[in-house]
């Protein structure tokens, strides 16, 4: 693994808590932005080290566990963070491995020791929420996410989080605003490049109800190609219909593109 791979992933590695299934998504073989999904939580892992332990023989437990997250090697990764010296990075990133087998219990304890030694990282915070996501324990979420949001208020990542925790609840004009405030701190919060990503729990109905918003926030962020497809997949889950979504006045900017257009139409005919 050379060093421009190893600084990527750890740069930019992400996750998504929710229950129905994952999609790891490498560096090396990043999303397009018509792979990624929408409507879905993102956990943050605190950068390591950029030297590639896999060309060290002086390699610590924490670098050879960083290069076997990369690889996707969860299980060989957690054994050598237990290695490590405990501190507050290593537990959420023990956390992240965790939560990537789907180990839920065993992800909120590394977390939950990570807040022990630093009580105050809004990291920790973001990805303990996403657990209480996955559980569907949307008030806990929020309370979490809340908290964190305390520690770093201009986290775009937290205000996602929430947002969709919120939008699950059917809290829609809630889960709306905190989308918007993420989406005026970091306009891109919804691009999802270099990430680990996993689909939202919510029922088919309340993913519609979330890419219909991320259709909004791509708007206002002048993502026209993104809020196409999220149109088009609020349409298809249910939750709006064709003749809804032209005379929403939110999307007058897209009325003259032909990709609009033509994705109207489709929906019209089915």
């Amino acid at each position: 693994m050379n060093k421009d791979h190893n600084q990527r992933w750890l740069s930019a590695l992400v996750v998504a808590a929710t229950l129905s299934g994952i999609s790891w998504a490498h560096p090396a073989q990043a999303p397009t932005e018509k792979s990624v999904t929408p409507n879905q939580e993102a956990v943050a892992v605190v950068p390591a080290p950029a030297q590639p332990a896999g060309q060290r023989l002086d390699a610590t437990p924490e670098q050879i566990a960083d290069s076997l997250m990369a690889h996707q090697h969860y299980q060989g990764a957690i054994e050598q963070y237990k290695k490590a010296p405990h501190s507050s990075d290593v537990w959420n990133k023990m956390g992240v491995a965790y939560q990537l087998m789907f180990n839920l219990d065993d992800a909120a304890h590394c977390y939950e020791q990570a807040l022990k030694l630093d009580s105050k990282n809004a990291i920790v915070m973001n990805n303990l929420g996403t657990v209480f996501v996955s559980l569907k324990q949307y008030s806990r979420a929020e309370k979490t996410y809340r908290r964190a949001l305390k520690v770093d208020p201009k986290s775009a990542l937290v205000h996602k989080n929430l947002g969709t925790a919120l939008l699950a609840e059917h809290r829609y004009q809630k889960g709306w605003q905190e989308y918007q405030e993420a989406l005026s701190i970091d306009s891109q919060i919804f691009q999802g490049a270099n990430t680990v990503r996993v689909q939202n729990p919510a029922s088919v109905q309340d993913r519609g109800a979330m890419n219909y918003y991320m259709a909004k926030g791509c708007v206002r962020a002048g993502q026209a190609d993104r809020a196409i497809e999220y149109l088009r997949m609020a349409i298809n889950e249910g939750f709006i219909t064709p003749k809804k979504v032209a005379a929403d006045v939110e999307f007058s900017a897209l009325h003259k593109l032909p990709a609009f257009q033509e994705m109207l139409a489709s929906q019209r005919a089915q």
